[in-house]
């Protein structure tokens, strides 16, 4: 059996621990018991924003990077920002398998919503960057993405006396404040934001014993006693860990290309072939198509194949039911996002290019 690379424990020891501690008894209290249990596994998004390593979340910092998270004029085509992968009015992707980019290529995985990243234990399916700045940095210079520069990018936000006033007010005391760095620091900041509190599952953890149906909280119940949460917990439910995609099973080459060796891109371990940061199930049921590869747009389908290839398990249409039915309530209150007036170009602003 291969190990989860983030903590060095067995897929198969992981189920047992899981499932001596989720024991729940059918007695009377067995409501307390499933909501002690869901304390033990996962807990709530609060509903303040979280702090951020090395960058104080000021609203000079998020009012920047909110703009910078929709300028389209920061990629070579000023065509592409950030929102057109990570579409907050639809769950913080974008709607197809995988993005479309620069001069149409269309990129080789999901991409990952930007809703709740801030929790992640990583950024990217294969947990490439370190923080929300790492992932800013990597877009906007992707060949197949934005295909910009660091360069093209500075020239860009300097050209405009607006955007330069704004770098000023959200790091006062840089000298030069409009840099790379920086511009990847406001993003973080806006993204630190978009987080979606008070979803039913929140509201149940809170202590609420009424916030989910009985047909929910019995999707709950199978959800931790089959093994679903060995991987999917925390407060994102997953994206805490990595795990091996087919522990059972192998899934179908749609699903697995047998190119896309995943994590082990990043540490050439070799026990890291086709393992992928656990996907965090926050707001899932408004964001298919599903998985990495985003072959799939069914999340009934999606459950029921997980269950299958990762734990060996064959579900009964009502089982699946119930734990989708658990899925949705997992469903938060949204930003609410006003689209941005974005700083006017000048003559200076770097024309747009479509070469490659």
């Amino acid at each position: 059996m291969r190990t989860s690379t983030g903590r060095g424990l067995s897929m198969a020891g992981t189920l047992s621990v899981l499932a001596a501690t989720i024991s729940i008894s059918p007695a009377a209290g067995a409501n307390e018991d499933l909501m002690s249990a869901a304390k033990r596994i996962f807990k709530p998004i609060p509903s303040v924003v979280p702090a951020v390593k090395d960058n104080p979340i000021t609203h000079e910092k998020v009012t920047l990077g909110k703009s910078l998270f929709f300028d389209p004029r920061l990629s070579a085509s000023e065509v592409i920002s950030c929102n057109t992968c990570h579409n907050l009015g639809t769950g913080g992707v974008d709607a197809g398998p995988t993005s479309i980019g620069h001069r149409w290529q269309l990129g080789s995985r999901r991409a990952p919503t930007v809703y709740n990243a801030v929790f992640n234990v990583a950024q990217f399916w294969d947990g490439r960057a370190a923080d929300l700045k790492a992932q800013a940095a990597g877009p906007v210079q992707a060949s197949v993405e934005m295909n910009a520069t660091p360069d093209h990018v500075l020239s860009t936000l300097n050209s405009m006396t607006d955007y330069v006033v704004m770098f000023s007010k959200a790091f006062p005391n840089d000298a030069a404040p409009v840099t790379f760095e920086n511009f990847t620091k406001a993003i973080e900041a806006f993204e630190a934001t978009l987080i979606t509190p008070a979803a039913p599952f929140d509201q149940y953890l809170e202590g609420d014993g009424h916030a989910l149906s009985d047909q929910q909280k019995a999707g709950l119940k199978l959800f931790m006693e089959k093994g679903c949460s060995s991987c999917h917990n925390g407060i994102n439910v997953g994206g805490q860990d990595y795990f091996p995609f087919g522990v059972v099973e192998k899934p179908a080459e749609s699903l697995l290309p047998r190119e896309d060796k995943g994590r082990f891109a990043v540490t050439k371990n070799l026990s890291d072939e086709y393992v992928f940061r656990s996907a965090p199930l926050r707001n899932v049921a408004l964001r298919p198509p599903y998985f990495h590869t985003g072959q799939v747009w069914s999340l009934k389908q999606a459950v029921g194949m997980m269950s299958e290839v990762q734990l060996g398990a064959k579900l009964s249409d009502e089982e699946i039911d119930k734990i989708v039915a658990f899925l949705n309530s997992l469903t938060g209150q949204m930003p609410k996002i006003d689209y941005p007036i974005l700083p006017t170009r000048t003559s200076a602003t770097p024309k747009p290019s479509l070469d490659k």
